[in-house]
């Protein structure tokens, strides 16, 4: 009787736990440069990814479902993305999230329409991944082209007449540089020179040798952050003065700390409002959540993660009724008007550009991004 009793309670409690609804997580795939040279700027913003997620998930989730995001490292080797990017799929994630750079973004592109998924808030402001529109691919950041034109914009305003160009000779470098001269032609002026360097060997002490025998008032200096730390100190150890600017994919603290006295005063674009400021209500949201968690401050690098997050997010709240890769990209498709919190973003079959928010940057004493 005793072990009939026993049989009976574990069938029942056996049979209770199968009509229970499983939790099933929702599988997002990431792959980014983890490791190498690029590294600080991928963490800062799977960080505020995360910070998003893990307080949606707390909330309970998309209906008791919760966020996981898979994250690998591709070390920015486009092969390794695509790999990566296999292997996630084979995982069942939904879509692919916050990849890292030019090169590993496209080399996911084939991928994407092979299986019917999305890429949200690729960290790349290529036009490649934006005309023609893709229709898996869902842009978030201003591209390279509008924030070098910002740059632009900005040291005309100071008031700098004599101004070069110094570009990595690559397709990140030739994209952004487009949008440099396009700044220049609408204020029709012309770059002194327009230098190119080697992305794996930039030697950059002679191109800086040179920028700084002219006499030249301001660089903009576009290429990885690396090439951009050896070009500023070259710079400054030949003597020059000018101002230096560079775009957001060096918005990081990593790429203040390798620069160490030469930090001070550089400009850097920004995709994103300022992380130090909650006049923005995403920015407020941010902090408030970070501060729970007992971070007193951001990063611009973070602020963008948390922001590619909100919007994964809401395309998932869309397409609750067909959670799907299939019922994602309708949603996503489907967003008009959506307000991120002071940031207004729409998408539809022909529109993929992301947001138009463009500002500037300068490194103060301190170390942080001031605006």
């Amino acid at each position: 009787m005793g072990l009939l009793r026993k049989t009976w309670i574990g069938t029942f409690f056996f049979i209770a736990m199968a009509a229970l609804p499983a939790r099933a997580d929702i599988k997002i795939g990431q792959t980014a440069a983890f490791t190498g040279p690029g590294a600080s700027s991928v963490q800062e913003a799977t960080e505020g990814a995360r910070l998003y997620f893990d307080a949606f998930n707390a909330q309970g989730g998309l209906k008791g479902q919760r966020i996981e995001l898979i994250s690998l490292d591709d070390r920015y080797e486009p092969q390794l993305s695509a790999a990566n990017t296999r292997n996630l799929i084979e995982q069942g994630v939904v879509a692919m999230f916050l990849s890292r750079g030019t090169a590993p973004s496209q080399a996911i592109v084939p991928l994407l329409a092979e299986h019917r998924l999305a890429l949200v808030a690729p960290s790349s402001g290529a036009m490649a991944l934006r005309e023609p529109a893709n229709g898996y691919v869902f842009n978030l950041r201003a591209s390279f082209q509008r924030e070098a034109e910002r740059a632009i914009r900005h040291l005309a305003g100071i008031g700098v007449k004599r101004l070069t160009i110094v570009q990595v000779n690559d397709e990140f470098g030739n994209d952004a540089g487009i949008g440099a001269l396009r700044g220049l032609q609408a204020l029709n002026m012309r770059a002194s020179a327009h230098l190119r360097f080697d992305r794996n060997k930039p030697e950059l002490a002679p191109l800086m040798q040179q920028v700084a025998k002219a006499n030249i008032e301001a660089v903009l200096l576009i290429g990885p952050g690396y090439a951009v730390v050896e070009g500023i100190n070259a710079l400054r150890a030949a003597g020059s003065t000018a101002h230096v600017a560079t775009l957001s994919n060096n918005a990081s603290t990593e790429f203040v700390k390798a620069l160490g006295d030469n930090a001070r005063g550089v400009i850097v674009t920004q995709l994103f409002p300022y992380e130090r400021s909650s006049a923005t209500p995403l920015v407020r949201e941010a902090q408030a959540l970070a501060k729970a968690r007992g971070k007193t401050e951001l990063t611009p690098a973070q602020i963008e993660g948390f922001a590619a997050a909100k919007l994964l997010v809401e395309g998932l709240k869309r397409s609750a009724k067909d959670l799907s890769r299939e019922g994602l990209l309708k949603a996503l498709e489907g967003l008009q008007q959506f307000d991120l919190g002071g940031l207004e973003l729409s998408f539809g079959p022909k529109q993929r550009g992301g947001l138009d928010f463009a500002d500037v940057s300068i490194i103060g004493p301190d170390g942080k991004f001031w605006r």
